[in-house]
């Protein structure tokens, strides 16, 4: 049984190298840029228009007059006009490209249009007002969204903004989950009084969503002859395989056997860490990893994101983000293993506290839904501390 900390360092030095490649904008949501975004244009394009009113020339309004003969009316999406008579208006609407010779907007709500006339209703109007200038957001050639963001909603407008049609991505390994156990039932199945549905695999998968990779599902049954035929056809086809379920000891935890008869380089095979301890990991001839969880949800659930997603962005060349939180009351854990404390975050004092969160065990799968993720309390002590700060691995 090895520590947390060299299988980490185990798992990290199997990191994968995936390349680019380029996909629609609408499949980019969660992916990793692999270039810079750059802007095409300056930010706005033109001096916009940011209310519905009149264009006028600010000096007319300085030298006193209130009344201005409308010229025309400009929509957005119009071509730009000007204003040849500096003591005339023009409408605008909202969007539209301020009128050359035009410096300032005067909202509907403060102008009284009658007999082709705008007459403004108060003296309280600023020179320059309601116009949104050119380039004052960003200016052509700026960097917008640097390589190595993940791609959420706002960066996907910006990529739209600059033509981005096709987005340059980090490619991600192509992976398959596959659970093990013939207690499990489809989803949509009523699972008789011995048998529950596969939850594991979906977990998972959804979580793999979450980081833009659509991974393929599989299960199979507690027969050795069935999993080593099933494993060797994903062999070579994967990138990763991430196994939940039947890496422990008993007597129909048939993966480890079943990758012996596959010549698998085992890197490791149980950590000295609660929850996860049967944890296996490592690669084929093929270059394929594998990564072996425990089947409680909760072990598969935590070991997943301490492991894989460090090995991930490890491979991806982009940082693994953590929180730090302080304890919020003491924890006493006396085994020597490193405990991942599931914990909720909240405020204390000013500064980030993590609660821990005793559930029942790790069947617990309700009981995630409780937590916003896991600190990881080292081996070799038994108490801590309330305030001693932690890194949180957020779920």
């Amino acid at each position: 049984m090895i520590s947390v900390e060299e299988a980490l360092r185990l798992v990290l030095q199997q990191r994968g190298s995936y390349g680019a490649e380029e996909v629609p904008l609408a499949r980019s949501v969660n992916r990793i840029l692999a270039e810079d975004v750059v802007a095409d244009r300056d930010f706005p394009a033109y001096d916009r228009v940011t209310m519905d009113g009149i264009a006028i020339k600010f000096a007319a309004y300085d030298a006193g007059r209130r009344t201005f003969p409308v010229a025309k009316w400009l929509a957005a999406g119009d071509v730009p006009s000007s204003l040849d008579d500096p003591e005339s208006c023009i409408e605008v609407m909202t969007g539209a490209v301020l009128p050359q010779g035009a410096d300032t907007v005067v909202p509907y709500e403060q102008i009284v249009l009658a007999e082709g006339s705008a007459k403004i209703g108060t003296d309280d109007i600023r020179a320059g007002q309601h116009i949104h200038r050119q380039g004052t957001d960003s200016q052509k050639g700026a960097v917008l969204i640097s390589k190595g963001t993940r791609i959420k909603g706002a960066h996907a407008g910006i990529l739209a903004s600059v033509g981005k049609s096709g987005v340059r991505v980090l490619k991600m390994p192509k992976v398959a989950v596959c659970s093990t156990g013939d207690e499990l039932v489809a989803v949509d199945a009523v699972p008789a009084s011995h048998q529950i549905r596969t939850s594991n695999g979906i977990m998972l998968a959804a979580s793999l969503a979450e980081e833009g990779i659509e991974a393929a599902v599989f299960h199979f049954p507690d027969s050795k002859e069935e999993l080593y035929e099933g494993l060797k056809s994903l062999v070579g086809q994967y990138d990763v395989l991430l196994f939940s379920g039947s890496v422990s000891m008993g007597k129909f935890d048939l993966l480890p056997g079943v990758l012996e008869l596959l010549n698998f380089r085992l890197a490791f095979h149980r950590i000295a860490q609660r929850p996860g301890k049967p944890m296996l990991f490592g690669s084929f001839d093929s270059g394929t990893i594998l990564f072996g969880f425990p089947g409680n949800p909760v072990s598969t659930f935590v070991c997943y994101h301490y492991y894989f997603r460090a090995w991930l962005y490890a491979s991806l060349e982009v940082p693994f983000v953590k929180q730090s939180a302080g304890l919020a009351a003491p924890v006493t854990f006396t085994p020597k293993l490193s405990y991942h404390l599931l914990v909720t975050l909240g405020s204390k004092e000013g500064m980030t506290s993590a609660s821990p969160v005793i559930g029942s065990g790790s069947g617990d799968l309700p009981g995630l839904v409780k937590c916003d993720g896991f600190v990881t309390l080292p081996a070799g002590r038994e108490s801590f501390q309330e305030g001693e700060v932690f890194e949180v691995i957020l779920f």
